[in-house]
């Protein structure tokens, strides 16, 4: 923390405050704070790199008396502070002093953090407040495009196609009445630098940093850091999709495939999951079981998802619209509105690390057509033990589970139980008639289990996909 005063005779001048920027630094974040106030006084902020006004990491940024925090880093900066490589060395946070009156003395305190390779997006935390303090049900949309990829839409007057501004995208997130977006381009991490910009204002819907990672043998959203990775899969540096792995662990964000099962072919290249290699998928953290609208087509993952789970990965199953236009007005085949489908994640608060540990946890449904009221929760009890969705339960052979199913759903639907990936009926009525909450046992073998709950409209389409709770028998491990 640097301190210092700022006294009547430095009306009208510069103040520098140098402080000593260590190596390995990939961000500076500064709190400032002064007295005076209330007598008028007013100073100004800058932010001078190494080499001053001069050269080629100089001048960093001026924003007047309007900011009170702010931060730099090589991908996004706060508005008026240029993003760009931090060089250790002296810098400097440089005061204006366009009024401060005779006889007043001004206090100030300059906190600073630095940040190092591998933070996560959301540090430090004073620059990522959480936008709800509340632990609820948070509903959002996982996987988009704008213009910093290939996401386009009609300009203003309607003339041509052009890449489609982050602003539209947050518009119809708000409009669909989410809590959370990702922002996926294709291997870009540009438009972090624009949601700095945009998240303050838009103090209702939490952005999270997020790119779709595109290869030649598959896509996987990375969500939670905003750090430049490698994803040439297939090159010298990047052999196979293990090696990105290892690298994107490091970044402590959540990986999770997209659309596996789509064609690998000229009409979608790279898009189905087809690694040349073994895959351990100990570093994948979640599967887009569905995509778009593709929760009762062919090419939806849920069986690529469900396959996984049977082998024994705890893989949490969400989805994401796939948007490429954020004016888009119907679902499309390839990509659905903005929330077509939305991942409703329980969450302890509305922030990006809470929603991730969630996401991680499997503490996840998919509503598949992107509602803004249905539920769906499954939990467990045995014993002592209460789980929700993405918990385990440790259940010797010949005990009771009581399930609980709790659903929101139209007139006419029905829950459907699944066991280990088939359809399992547990001798209670399961109709939804508006609301749902019924309990059931399931007694358990002494093997490893997974159940998990689906709600099917009148002509059995899928309208809400649930994640599993676990069942494992003492002295068991998942993978």
């Amino acid at each position: 923390m640097l301190k210092g005063q700022i006294h009547p005779a430095d009306n009208h001048t510069y103040h520098p405050v140098p402080f000593t920027v260590p190596p390995n630094v990939t961000r500076i974040t500064i709190q400032f704070d002064y007295t005076g106030r209330d007598q008028h006084t007013t100073i100004d902020l800058g932010l001078l790199g190494p080499d001053g006004f001069r050269g080629q990491d100089g001048f960093r940024g001026w924003s007047g008396g309007s900011k009170k925090l702010f931060t730099i880093s090589a991908t996004d900066a706060t508005p008026s502070f240029l993003p760009g490589a931090i060089r250790p060395g002296r810098w400097t946070l440089l005061l204006g002093i366009p009024n401060i009156r005779q006889n007043v003395t001004a206090d100030y305190t300059a906190k600073i953090w630095f940040g190092h390779p591998g933070d996560p997006a959301w540090l430090p935390e004073v620059l990522n407040p959480p936008l709800r303090k509340q632990a609820g049900w948070y509903r959002g949309d996982l996987h988009m495009h704008g213009a910093h990829s290939d996401g386009s839409c009609t300009s203003q007057s309607g003339s041509q196609r052009v890449p489609c501004p982050l602003f539209l995208t947050i518009e119809a997130a708000l409009q669909r009445g989410l809590d959370f977006i990702a922002l996926s381009d294709h291997n870009s991490i540009s438009q972090a630098n624009d949601m700095r910009e945009l998240q303050p204002y838009f103090d209702r819907l939490l952005l999270i940093p997020a790119r779709e990672v595109t290869t030649f043998y598959g896509h996987a959203n990375l969500f939670g850091t905003d750090e430049p990775v490698d994803f040439r899969v297939g090159s010298a540096t990047v052999p196979d999709w293990n090696a990105l792995l290892r690298e994107a662990a490091k970044l402590h964000g959540l990986m999770s495939i997209n659309h596996p099962i789509r064609p690998d072919d000229e009409t979608c290249m790279g898009c189905g999951w087809a690694p040349a290699k073994p895959v351990d998928m100990h570093g994948v953290q979640a599967i887009e079981a569905v995509n778009g609208i593709d929760a009762m087509l062919p090419d939806t993952g849920i069986p690529f998802w469900q396959k996984l789970l049977d082998q024994g990965y705890r893989l949490t199953g969400v989805g994401g619209s796939d948007n490429h236009d954020a004016k888009q007005s119907l679902t499309v085949l390839g990509g659905g509105l903005v929330g077509t489908p939305t991942t409703v994640v329980h969450a302890s608060e509305l922030s990006m690390s809470a929603i991730l540990v969630a996401i991680r946890a499997g503490h996840v449904f998919i509503d598949v057509q992107g509602t803004r009221d249905r539920m769906l929760d499954l939990t467990a009890q045995a014993g002592q033990q209460s789980v929700e969705m993405g918990d385990a339960l440790t259940v010797p052979a010949g005990a009771k589970v009581r399930f609980t199913v709790k659903a929101m759903a139209p007139e006419g639907a029905k829950v459907e139980i699944i066991v280990d990936g088939k359809p399992w009926q547990p001798g209670a009525d399961l109709g939804v008639h508006g609301n749902l909450d019924r309990p059931f046992d399931w007694t358990s073998d002494g093997q490893r289990h997974w159940v998990r709950a689906n709600v099917r409209g009148t002509a059995g389409e899928l309208l809400l996909v649930g994640n599993p709770i676990y069942i494992d028998l003492e002295g068991q491990n998942s993978r």
